[in-house]
């Protein structure tokens, strides 16, 4: 007898372990709120099986389109819909986030009940973002009321605002469910935070973290508050990309920069006034123009939309250096003749982002250049048949 036990000793321990890991209680970030007030929020969602983006958008009750763009996935085709992510990859998820009887949470998902669900299945679908107990206490299901098929279930969602600002900086939050083997310190270098933010975020008195554990993460955001925009504000996620103007314009916020970019979408839509007035340039487009003492970079700049008309202006930046390379005088950014505005939503591809206040010309100004050079050519071959025929 003994010498069975010593035997199944190992089995025996790993099933007390188990147990006594689910039995724990995971830790969760809750803010209070006492506001009417609402926030874009974010949801890191790993697949617990194969998805197509469509079963996803369905499964939260958001567009298609709102996920590629927290995915950064572009561009969208008539087939995105019907890509497959394969299980065990993060997908971020943008909610609402509302204040809800003093607490932010998400109510907006719903899920109807097949034979056989379990609040056990319905909570694995939605990756651990949600527990079996906060199921059923929010459809008050219990021995008297069990789940039915066909039921539609209120799904509550972990999500918080905290006024979008993370050490004076603007933010968006994330509710993300911590995996076997995380850590504090793997999470914060994975979403490019830090240790100490994400401790003082969570209110955790202690560095541990445990599979299961939901926390809130600061993501770095751009924001359109300082860009002068009419009648239009926007927060986007660094690593992430939105469509506003009628889909016209995609405004992105790329990784480990803060800075705004907008450009045409170049989607099939109907888009006007994508041309900066009186120049050659298009939203998103810059060109350079070298003087004598500075160079001067003059950029297409999108400002907002309004009664369906896309708002442009020009933005001009003085530099003192500037490489011989990548400026030349006589560079055209402004037009020649009046040009009509850009029936089309599509335009050149906006120069890159610049790693010094100069960038290279695009390609307006480089075509500019070069029918000026061929004028000067034509000039000079012009005179010089004159000559020899006298």
């Amino acid at each position: 007898m003994r010498n069975s036990l010593q035997f199944f000793w190992p089995q025996i321990l790993c099933f007390i372990l188990l147990t006594f890991q689910y039995e724990v209680e995971t830790k969760s970030t809750i803010e209070a709120c006492n506001a009417s007030d609402s926030c874009t929020s974010l949801l890191s969602y790993v697949l617990p099986w194969d998805s197509k983006v469509s079963q996803i958008a369905t499964r939260f009750h958001v567009n298609v389109s709102d996920i590629l763009a927290s995915n950064s996935l572009f561009p969208i085709t008539s087939s995105s819909a019907h890509q497959i992510l394969r299980a065990k990859t993060l997908v971020k998820i943008p909610i609402f986030c509302s204040c809800v009887d003093g607490i932010r949470r998400s109510m907006s998902t719903t899920y109807t009940v097949h034979a056989a669900d379990t609040a056990a299945s319905i909570s694995e679908a939605y990756g651990g973002l949600v527990s079996i107990e906060q199921i059923n206490i929010a459809n008050s299901i219990n021995g008297t009321n069990p789940l039915t098929s066909g039921d539609t279930l209120v799904i509550p969602l972990p999500c918080t605002c905290f006024n979008n600002v993370n050490n004076g900086e603007t933010a968006v939050y994330m509710s993300y469910v911590v995996q076997r083997r995380e850590s504090l310190s793997s999470i914060a270098s994975k979403f490019g935070t830090t240790f100490s933010d994400l401790e003082t975020v969570n209110g955790f008195w202690e560095a541990t973290v445990d599979p299961g554990d939901i926390l809130s993460v600061p993501i770095a955001a751009c924001s359109s508050a300082t860009l002068k925009w009419y009648d239009e504000s926007m927060i986007v996620p660094n690593g992430s990309y939105t469509l506003t103007a009628s889909k016209c314009i995609k405004c992105s916020c790329e990784p480990m920069d803060i800075t705004m970019r907008c450009v045409p979408s170049g989607l099939d839509v109907p888009c006007y006034n994508l041309r900066c007035k009186q120049s050659n340039l298009i939203i998103g487009n810059e060109c350079v123009e070298h003087s004598q003492t500075a160079c001067n970079l003059i950029q297409c700049v999108y400002r907002g939309h309004r009664g369906g008309k896309i708002l442009s202006s020009m933005k001009n930046s003085s530099y003192l250096q500037c490489p011989d390379n990548l400026c030349h005088s006589g560079a055209s950014c402004w037009a020649f003749s009046s040009y009509p505005e850009d029936p089309f939503g599509m335009s050149p591809k906006s120069s890159p982002s610049l790693p010094l206040p100069v960038s290279k010309a695009s390609l307006s100004a480089s075509n500019g250049r070069l029918g000026q050079f061929l004028i000067n050519v034509l000039q000079i071959f012009l005179f010089l048949k004159f000559i020899l025929i006298f």
